[in-house]
């Protein structure tokens, strides 16, 4: 198979990042990481390390912290470690599963690589970089180790995946869509303005993008759960919500697929 890889970083006032592309056919990713007073926030792809080495080497940083375990976010974290001897700080839940060999689908494994194992500790409801105070702020949906980071000095929020995009259209099989729901109301009783996105990059009113993603997730879960009270299961509500098929969905051999968003709307997943 042949994987196109690229990047692009940039700034954005205090904050670098570097955009990672991997493509094949018509499946196109992307990833970002951040780094921000002494802070590396997430680590890229194992697949875009070419691409990603140059600016770890130019980043001046004295920590690593890491929104949440997919292969996508960590998999520099055992290079920079080996390489830099940086700390890197995560949701303890994930920590045992860092540590060991990554068992994930082959289509992910083409994509991001496979992340090699990292050393990390409990990153706690807050940490400190050099000149500010963070929030260390759950949320699941995504991934239950989901977190977010709230710069309180700035009101600049790291939000990993908990935007991506203003309208879901597919989702992982593990993920629960009211739980995002949750965690987007949760970070709105936040005082914060920017927001950096680990796939959708810089976004000026992070704020209002939440709003309207939330808005958007409110209507759909409603629509959802009203024709399931009309009778419709769950295979005509998706096809009723969601006209079209995404290549991710064949390519994943459907580990990616909108059918799974209306199956966690009406298993409410919030257990």
């Amino acid at each position: 198979m042949l994987l196109k890889t690229s990047a692009i970083n940039g700034e954005q006032g205090n904050v670098r990042f570097i955009n990672g592309h991997v493509s094949f056919r018509t499946v196109k990713l992307n990833v970002y990481c951040f780094e921000t007073d002494g802070v590396l926030i997430d680590t890229g792809a194992r697949t875009l390390s070419k691409e990603f080495k140059p600016f770890f080497a130019q980043s001046d940083v004295d920590q690593i912290v890491i929104t949440h375990a997919h292969e996508d976010h960590t998999g520099g974290a055992a290079y920079l470690q080996k390489e830099y001897g940086l700390p890197i700080f995560m949701n303890e839940m994930a920590i045992e599963k860092c540590a060991e060999k990554a068992i994930y689908p082959l289509y992910r494994q083409m994509f991001w690589g496979r992340r090699r194992p990292f050393t990390a500790e409990p990153i706690g409801e807050t940490f400190s970089s050099r000149n500010a105070s963070w929030k260390v702020i759950a949320t699941p949906g995504h991934s239950d180790d989901h977190l977010s980071f709230l710069n309180e000095e700035t009101g600049q929020l790291f939000s990993g995946d908990l935007y991506v995009q203003p309208k879901t259209k597919v989702i992982l099989r593990e993920e629960s869509i009211p739980l995002i729901i949750s965690s987007i109301e949760k970070m709105l009783t936040y005082d914060f303005s920017e927001l950096f996105c680990c796939h959708a990059g810089y976004i000026k009113d992070g704020r209002q993008a939440l709003e309207n993603k939330l808005s958007y997730l409110l209507e759909l879960q409603s629509n959802a759960r009203d024709l399931h009270k009309l009778g419709y299961n769950e295979h005509e509500i998706h096809m009723q919500l969601f006209k079209r098929k995404h290549p991710i969905t064949f390519f994943s051999s459907g580990e990616w697929d909108s059918i799974h968003i209306i199956r966690s709307i009406l298993t409410d997943g919030k257990s």
